[in-house]
Order: structure tokens, then sequence, then C-alpha cells
């Protein structure tokens, strides 16, 4: 079966996937992941950025080498005691991040990492990054998020005339936002400005696959109340379905470029602004589409499912169908019944019928015995007379 076959079924209702019936277990993935995200931000804390936690920075453009251990061996022997974090800056250079370092160690640092990778002081760029710029920087980012949940929980209401498919839509945009941040702790990426926008732009991206999922529910559902064929719960599996090749789709196509911007960004270019703002959209969107089918349309049937018009609607069509199936098994029951009854008669016939044919020819054989009896009795021969004893008669 090929793939566009396979949709076909899906849209059509040929073929169905139970969605909505396993999202228990669902959920259980869901808050294990969740779970597994939070011990990571617990225990191993994300890794900041200078632009959050201040410092000082250094960086070389075109030195002979982009060997990281050099840059820390140089840092720890020009300031002991001095942690630094090296990595790569495009292909030819090299950033190294320390705390903050007054003027004469900044001095000591740059000469030391300009011995270190065969280039002068002078091409050695220092600055120094104070931690409030990055404090400004969060507290605008959740300014932002907190209007754009507000705006977009009040569009959706309005929309879907519900605050039911809101409320579905921010838990399973929230769960996309925990396993994202968890994914940069557990991996231990470095968390920067370029982060935040990216953790921005996943919202957009997961609330228009959400919007698409429940646009298809309204439709199905619009009027279910009316409707003899489905109940609540199946017209949004039956939604989930007809969006499931669409969805993979639009992820697919999203995810191939951004994967590639993460591998260049990772293992080719090294840290930067591609590495930094790639893999929050590549978790983001991979979540993003798992949240839209698996949590969002499960949670909205979960929140719907008990409104009186809506249960009192299903509990009429199911009560319908175990009444339909039951008058079918005792339609069935009866004409097995007249079926084994007739082969009984025609069983009973023919037993009937052989008796009385076999009683038949029983008197008749007895007549024609009795009738052969008679027959031979007259064809005897008389007997002739016997001789007296004296002689013959005179």
């Amino acid at each position: 079966m090929s793939f566009a076959t396979f949709g076909n079924d899906l849209y059509s209702g040929q073929r169905s996937l139970p969605f909505i019936r396993l999202r228990r277990v669902w959920y259980a993935v869901a808050v294990t992941m969740m779970a597994i995200a939070v011990i990571a931000l617990v225990t191993l804390k994300l890794n900041a950025g200078i632009d959050f936690r201040g410092g000082s920075q250094f960086q070389i453009t075109k030195g002979d080498s982009t060997s990281q251990t050099r840059g820390a061996n140089a840092v720890s022997t020009a300031v002991p005691g001095t942690e630094s974090r090296v990595s790569k800056l495009g292909l030819h250079g090299i950033r190294v991040q320390t705390d903050h370092l007054t003027e004469p160690q900044t001095y000591q640092v740059k000469v030391a990492l300009a011995k270190a990778y065969g280039v002068t002081p002078d091409q050695v760029d220092a600055s120094f990054v104070g931690p409030s710029w990055g404090k400004d920087i969060s507290q605008q980012a959740i300014k932002a998020l907190i209007v754009f949940l507000v705006l977009v929980s009040l569009v959706m209401a309005a929309y879907f005339r519900t605050w039911k498919m809101a409320a579905a839509g921010l838990v399973a945009l929230l769960h996309d936002l925990l396993l994202t941040v968890g994914v940069y702790a557990l991996t231990g990426f470095e968390v920067t400005p370029a982060t935040v926008i990216g953790f921005l732009t996943i919202l957009g991206y997961s609330l228009y696959d959400t919007v698409v999922v429940f646009d298809k529910v309204r439709e199905n559902t619009d009027d279910i109340l009316g409707s003899t064929k489905r109940t609540y719960e199946e017209a949004a599996n039956l939604a989930v379905n007809q969006t499931l090749v669409r969805s993979i789709n639009t992820s697919v196509v999203a995810l191939l470029p951004v994967a590639s911007i993460l591998f260049i960004g990772a293992f080719i270019l090294g840290a930067g602004t591609l590495k930094d703002i790639s893999l929050a959209l590549f978790v983001g969107i991979a979540a993003g589409t798992y949240s839209s089918i698996f949590i969002a349309t499960p949670l909205l049937v979960d929140l719907r499912r008990r409104e009186p018009a809506l249960y009192a609607h299903d509990q009429k069509l199911l009560k319908r169908r175990a009444e339909a199936a039951v008058k079918a098994q005792t339609v069935v029951a009866t004409t097995v019944d007249v079926e084994d009854g007739v082969e009984a008669d025609s069983v009973g016939a023919g037993v009937s019928a052989g008796s009385r044919s076999a009683a038949g020819t029983r008197a008749k054989g007895a007549a024609g015995t009795a009738a052969a009896t008679a027959a031979g009795q007259r064809r005897q021969p008389r007997r002739s007379g016997k001789s007296r004893p004296g002689g013959p008669r005179r």
C-alpha cells in the first residue's frame, strides 16, 4: 500500500488509528518526558551564555589551529584558577569565554592566547559583557511570552467559540516549551539570545499545527448533536486521522532544512547563532507535531465529553448501537434455529418414509410366501392306492 493510498483511507474513514482511545498512553508518555525535562533543569541546569551570566570574551578569527585544548591551557596558565569555555567560531576562528577579569588579567590572557594560536596580541579581540543586558533580555522575553499566550487564548476562544480549545492548545504549547528547554539542559547546549528567539519562534509553529487539527475537529463536530453516525470522540478521532498525513508532511519539510542548519552549525561551523537557534527550532517543531496529535486533541475530548448535551448524545447513540447489536444477534439465532428445524423435519420425513417402505416390502414378501405355499400344495400329484392285505379284490 502506498503512502498516498494510506492517507486517502485515513481521510475517508476506511482506516482509522485509535489516537483518542489510547489517550492515557499518550498522557503517560508526555508526563514522563516532562518529568525528565524538569529533573534535568533542576540537577543539570541550563548552560547560560555569557550574555546572561556576564564575563570576559576573547575571539581569534584567523589562528593556525582551532584546538580547544590550546585555549583552555592558555587561560589556566595566564590566570590560574580561572574557568574557561572554548568553542569553535566558524572554520578558522576560536572563542574563549571566562569570568570577569581585570584589565591586567585580560592583557595576560590575550598574550597567552596569541602565543597559543600563532597570532599577535592585537589580533585577539577582547570584550566584556555585563549580566545586566542578559537580565533585561530575559525579562523582555518573559513579558513577550505572557502577552503572546493571553492574545492567543483570546483569539482561539473567539474563533472556536469555546475556551476549552484554547486551554488544550496552551497545555500542548507549554509541553513543547518544557521539552525544548529540557533538551538544552540534557545536551549542555549554550543558551544565548538566539536561543530565546528560537523558543519564541516555536510558539507560533506549535500553535499553527494545533489550530489546523482543531479546525478539522470543529468541522467534523459542528452538527454532532444531530448526527446518528459518530460520537464526539469518534468525530474528533476522524479529524486527527484526516490531518495526520498533512502534519507529517509539514513537519518533515520543516525539519529537514532545520536539521541541516543544526548539523552545519554544530559540526562544521562550530558554536554560533545557527547552532543556538536551530536546536530550539528542531526540538520545538518535533514536539509541536507530537503534541497537536497526541495531547491537544485527546485533551480537548476529555474537556468536552462530559458536557450535558454531548454526553446525552453519545449515550443515546451508544444505546442505539447496543440495541441494534442485540437485535442482530436475535435475528441470527432465529435464523439458525429455523434452519436446524427444517433440517430435522427433513431427516424425520426421510426416516418415516423409509420405515413405511420397509414394512410394505415385508408385507409383500409374506403374502408372496403364502401364495407360493398354496400353489405348491395344489400342484402335488395324487398318490396311488395301496394293495390291501389278502390279495387283489375279486
